[in-house]
């Protein structure tokens, strides 16, 4: 759906790896997490607002291709683009490269709108996104 992609660098850290130094393959999902919360912020979306009127966005599925290692001190690239977007959720296309551009890591990410009840999460339904943040990702879309 997306001809528009967010790009997001980070550098991986000792915390980030194993004892041999490679990547656990976990972290990957945080820097997935990373790449779309900071194209969150850059889209003047504020989770926290949302999170104070119930709205919060969960990862519903994920499907993750490993293709390489990445290693201490790598600088990394996470690349994200909107691949569906519907009125209470959408999917994400991301794809982790080093600094040689090998790809080291891909994953579609399908999100959900909901509202939830701090006092019960078993109550959380899915919800339309608002539509501030909807015209925010249809601008980029």
């Amino acid at each position: 759906m997306s001809d528009i992609s967010q790009n997001f660098s980070l550098r991986v850290y000792y915390e980030d790896t194993d004892a041999g130094g490679i990547v656990y393959y976990a972290n990957y999902l945080k820097f997935f997490e990373r790449a779309r919360t900071e194209w969150l912020r850059e889209l003047g979306i504020n989770q926290v607002k949302f999170l104070e009127q119930n709205i919060g966005f969960v990862v519903r599925k994920v499907e993750m291709n490993n293709i390489a290692s990445a290693k201490l001190d790598d600088l990394l690239n996470v690349n994200s683009a909107i691949t569906t977007l519907k009125r209470a959720s959408l999917v994400f296309y991301q794809q982790i490269t080093n600094q040689a551009q090998q790809v080291i890591c891909t994953a579609t990410v399908h999100i959900a709108c909901i509202n939830f009840h701090s006092n019960d999460s078993q109550r959380a339904k899915p919800v339309a996104i608002p539509e501030s943040i909807l015209g925010a990702f249809k601008r980029v879309c």
